[in-house]
């Protein structure tokens, strides 16, 4: 355990169940944060005008950042095991359940980054903006509740950051699921009206 991860946590953890107004907004964000990802990638899916299929392509690439930055952790995790605080400290505040897997890095942070950051300059803009100040607000959480080290959701969003731009590599091969989805909801070049116009 270094000084940094110490001193940042303690700072941040001392606060947690103290606190009335900022409680419940650190636990919802650290416990449902991804909950939260899919009801904006789903509600992001059906606002979009129905015959943008570019920017619902991009929401596809956005959870392959996520997906990709979550194997990345899961094979980091099973290679190096680091204890949580609730683990090896005493007195923690630790706000929300969390079995005691590995702590490095965290899978929140990284998923929420690999979708923020394969959205940017993509995705519509309100939702890459609502994405990246929410996994912001994650990384926050996630030590203030008490789950991770500081470390270890810098490191989440280092790995989502990658992912996320490594995941536009994939953009073309992903065409396949997009156009399953909106030949589905007959969305982008399957909505009506647009098959209408090549006519």
């Amino acid at each position: 355990m270094n000084s940094f991860d110490l001193r940042l946590f303690q700072a941040l953890n001392q606060h947690a169940g103290q606190t009335p107004v900022l409680d419940p907004v650190m636990k919802v964000a650290a416990h449902y944060a991804l909950e939260i990802y899919a009801v904006l990638f789903i509600a992001a899916w059906f606002i979009l005008p129905r015959r943008d299929g570019e920017r619902r392509h991009a929401l596809v690439v956005a959870v392959a950042g996520a997906v990709l930055a979550l194997l990345v952790n899961a094979v980091i995790g099973a290679v190096w095991y680091r204890p949580r605080p609730f683990v090896a400290l005493h007195g923690v505040h630790q706000l929300i359940p969390h079995p005691s897997d590995a702590s490095f890095p965290s899978d929140h942070t990284a998923g929420g980054f690999g979708l923020a950051s394969a959205s940017w300059g993509k995705a519509a803009r309100w939702l890459s903006w609502t994405i990246t100040l929410l996994s912001l607000l994650v990384m926050v959480a996630r030590v203030y509740v008490g789950v991770h080290w500081p470390t270890d959701v810098i490191g989440g969003m280092a790995v989502g950051i990658v992912c996320g731009r490594v995941a536009h590599l994939l953009s073309r091969p992903l065409r396949v699921i997009t156009n399953i989805g909106l030949r589905l909801f007959r969305m982008g070049p399957f909505s009506p009206r647009h098959s209408l116009s090549r006519h």
